[in-house]
């Protein structure tokens, strides 16, 4: 990424989030934190098959991440993270939702371009005008949100390891969060690089993809993904399935 897109500067970063949807916090953690970030990640993940996909004996995806590892949530509550949250969505903010990927070698994968929708809560079978697409993820309900609520949340994606090109790194198309017409740029969008312990800041209505790892890579891709949303309260009734405030 360009030197505009990646700044400790926290006003800078709050705007460049707000004109682009992304940005990227450098050196949040280090290597000694992300180190022991990874290795209780894979205790865990060993112990708790049931929410996670492997193939061949290796993990590249994880759902239920807050109920496997509930130190997670202490993450954002460190310099720059916690009042980049409570700048952009608010001091009553709070952690909803914790998924893993990884890509690892010889078993990379690919996903097209999306936007995250959905939402885990506590039941997804109440009426509603807003909510819709009920679904059940690793047994946990979840729906699709109404664009007026994911606007009032971001997602911080930790770097386990440094992504690049050649290990299937994220691609986004910058300003995409402003609009629900898709529109993808004559450059297939914006290669979003980092280094171990970067962590990605951006709105779920962003527009990204990933593509899949060279075949003679031999470096893992693994992320920590944190949703995280401005209040505790829902509409029509509904519950987060989590909400961990992010001041205890």
């Amino acid at each position: 990424m360009t030197a505009e897109q990646t700044s400790n500067d926290l006003t800078a970063l709050c705007a460049f989030i707000a004109d682009r949807g992304f940005a990227l916090v450098p050196a949040v953690f280090s290597v000694k934190e992300t180190s022991s970030l990874a290795a209780e990640l894979q205790a865990n993940l060993e112990q708790s098959r049931g929410a996670s996909r492997s193939r061949n004996g290796n993990v590249y995806a994880a759902r239920n991440l807050l109920e496997l590892m509930p130190s997670l949530a202490e993450c954002a509550r460190q310099a720059p993270l916690t009042e980049l949250l409570k700048r952009i969505l608010g001091p009553d903010c709070g952690l909803v939702r914790g998924l893993f990927f990884d890509k690892p070698p010889s078993q990379s994968w690919s996903l097209p371009w999306h936007r995250d929708l959905t939402l885990a809560v506590v039941d997804n079978r109440l009426q509603t005008s807003l909510f819709k697409n009920p679904t059940t993820k690793a047994g946990v309900p979840h729906m699709e949100a109404p664009d007026c609520l994911l606007q009032s949340m971001l997602t911080l994606r930790i770097h386990l390891d440094a992504a690049f090109c050649g290990n299937g790194a994220l691609r986004v198309i910058p300003g995409s969060h402003h609009c629900r017409t898709e529109v993808l740029p004559d450059d297939e969008g914006r290669l979003v690089t980092a280094a171990a312990g970067d962590v990605l800041a951006m709105r779920p209505l962003l527009s990204h993809c990933s593509g899949v790892g060279d075949s003679d890579n031999v470096e893992h891709r693994r992320i920590i993904h944190l949703e995280y949303a401005s209040s505790p309260n829902l509409p029509d009734d509904f519950q987060w399935y989590h909400f961990i405030p992010l001041d205890p």
